[in-house]
């Protein structure tokens, strides 16, 4: 099954201005909706590396929801574990500067209780034949907690992708079965009650490998934006990589591509630099994009090793 992916499904709703953006005035734009969800896009990204994921999540029963289904489908993600409910879609809705940042967001969440459905159904079969697990570490705790569980089961590794770090902070305990935490330079701060924005990465490569010794994480990497990444581990390994230069579209789901690549290179031998040297990659080749979306590659040009992957 490769990859599989457990998370929520939304429909992002995305305003862009013609003109100089005004914060608090009236902006003449362009607003475009797509389909979107941390782990939807993880498991499209995952996709378009030819890896073929598995994604288990719901979405509605409006033609949306059939949209969202059709194109995971066209994108060869296994969609044969989605499941359409009412209430199955979440809505986000973003208002961006000229430089392509979210300036104000509103968010509505879906109904995801029918994942425990399909995880007493089919969670055995799901976690046995997975070459390794992304769960949205901010879902239903009791359903996080069933899928760390049957991936503890069968020896699994569990990469945790966090839309939501203060709700993910209440899952600590969570946080230290994961097999790579992934988040940027504000939320690595609200995990740790620290600040780290103003900081360049090699000042904070020896303060995260610190907090994450402290806290008893296996793997972490903090993306720092223009800066790069800084990376750590519980066993003396950390260091920092340099961004890409690209000219900047559109950040949205930036983050969510660089998750899709820490998690490839970890499921399938990297070390953390170079997982964190392919997120780097897939992530600049969105930041470049109107689309939002990581271009298909194929696995060697990565430095995957297709052999393993067929075995």
């Amino acid at each position: 099954m490769g990859i599989v992916v457990f998370g929520a499904v939304f429909v992002d709703i995305k305003g862009y201005p013609l003109a100089n953006f005004i914060p608090a005035g009236r902006n003449v734009g362009r607003v475009m909706q797509i389909h979107g969800g941390v782990s939807r896009n993880v498991a499209e990204d995952i996709a378009n590396i030819e890896l073929r994921p598995t994604f288990v999540s719901v979405v509605d029963e409006s033609g949306t929801g059939v949209d969202v289904i059709e194109k995971l489908k066209r994108h060869h993600v296994n969609t044969d574990y989605i499941r359409q409910v009412p209430g199955g879609l979440g809505t986000w809705l973003a208002v961006f500067d000229n430089h392509g940042d979210v300036v104000a967001s509103i968010s509505q969440r879906p109904d995801l209780s029918a994942i425990g459905d399909i995880l007493k159904e089919h969670g055995d079969e799901l976690i046995a034949g997975a070459d390794s697990v992304v769960v949205e570490i901010d879902m239903d705790p009791s359903l996080v907690k069933q899928i760390f569980d049957l991936a503890e089961k069968y020896g699994k590794e569990v990469y945790a992708v966090v839309s939501n770090m203060s709700i993910a902070m209440e899952r600590r305990d969570l946080l230290k079965r994961t097999g790579c935490v992934v988040c940027n330079e504000q939320e690595a701060g609200l995990l740790f009650s620290d600040e780290y924005q103003d900081m360049e990465p090699e000042e904070l490569r020896p303060v995260l490998a610190q907090r994450i010794e402290q806290a008893r994480i296996k793997r972490m990497i903090t993306t720092m934006g223009p800066k790069g990444a800084v990376y750590a581990d519980l066993y003396g390994d950390s260091g920092v990589v340099p961004p890409q230069k690209v000219d900047v579209v559109d950040t949205t789901g930036c983050g969510d591509s660089f998750f899709a690549g820490v998690a490839i290179g970890l499921t399938y031998g990297k070390t953390l630099r170079e997982a964190c040297e392919i997120g780097t990659r897939l992530a600049s080749s969105v930041i470049a994009t109107k689309e939002n979306v990581c271009p298909r590659f194929m696995p060697e040009e990565l430095g995957l090793d297709i052999h393993l992957m067929e075995e």
